[in-house]
């Protein structure tokens, strides 16, 4: 494709969709999985900062952020309680 035809294509869509306007609902919902998302990897940074001297460690990765996201702080505590039961 036309490089100058993209630019052109980018250049209408961008006024046109300022006034027409997006919805809302879709932008603040990925906000606020965002937010816990981060929010989650700060918690797990934080178990394992203060967990090393207890030997805990628990890996950040997509599960264990995953679950953390959708739990909140019970996540956390149920992967901590998981990690001392099974090691």
């Amino acid at each position: 494709m036309d490089p100058v035809l993209v630019i052109l294509l980018l250049g209408l869509a961008i006024p046109l969709l300022l006034i027409v306007g997006m919805p809302a609902s879709p932008i603040k919902w990925i906000g606020r999985a965002l937010m816990r998302v981060v929010i989650a990897v700060v918690l797990l940074f934080f178990v394992n900062l203060f967990g090393a001297q207890f030997g805990l460690h628990i890996p950040i990765n997509v599960f264990t952020t995953a679950a953390s996201a959708l739990l909140g702080l019970p996540g956390v505590l149920s992967l901590v309680a998981i990690h001392i039961w099974v090691l």
